[in-house]
């Protein structure tokens, strides 16, 4: 590593062999991060009071952080239940032909209420999470819908209720070390 104009510079080799995907985050991003993952819709006057920088610096680091790709959009969250839809599933799926993943992903993109898919390791092929109006309706889409694009069988796991939802946590950095 050596010093242009006081700034670390990576030669190629150190660049190369850097870590893909992780990048390294400084305690401003760590403090921003915890408090627009609390509250996504925080001004960033406020974030900037709160981390003691100027609401400029706050905006730069945001760029940075969703031009990284370690923020990505902004979202309203919508109740499911409040708009009509009560049941909430999570579907197991085994493939007849294992070798099929992308035509079944582009499936189920076609079939708004599955809202994740995941490909695991473990007994399914894939793993979805569902949104139906009612059990009724959860048994037509697995019908009608899933059993169409090449499952061999399904397992439906029906959520009652969610416990937990929350943003990942954000390290500190002096954890790491």
């Amino acid at each position: 590593m050596r010093l242009f104009y006081g700034l670390k510079v990576l030669s190629l080799l150190e660049f190369k062999y850097l870590p893909m995907g992780h990048h390294q985050l400084d305690s401003l991003d760590e403090q921003i991060l915890k408090l627009i993952a609390d509250n996504a819709r925080i001004p960033f006057l406020e974030v900037a009071r709160a981390c003691n920088v100027s609401g400029a610096a706050i905006h730069q680091r945001i760029q940075k952080l969703t031009n990284l790709g370690i923020l990505k959009g902004s979202e309203f969250v919508i109740d499911p239940e409040k708009v009509g839809y009560e049941t909430c599933a999570y579907i197991g799926l085994y493939l007849k032909d294992p070798e099929q993943f992308d035509a079944v992903t582009e499936g189920l993109k076609q079939i708004p209420e599955v809202v994740e898919c995941h490909f695991t390791t473990g007994q399914y092929d894939m793993f979805i999470k569902i949104y139906a109006r009612n059990n009724h309706h959860l048994l037509d889409i697995i019908h009608d819908k899933l059993q169409p694009l090449g499952l061999s069988r399904s397992e439906t796991i029906i959520s009652f209720r969610e416990a937990i939802k929350r943003q990942m946590p954000i390290m500190n950095l002096a954890d790491e070390d």
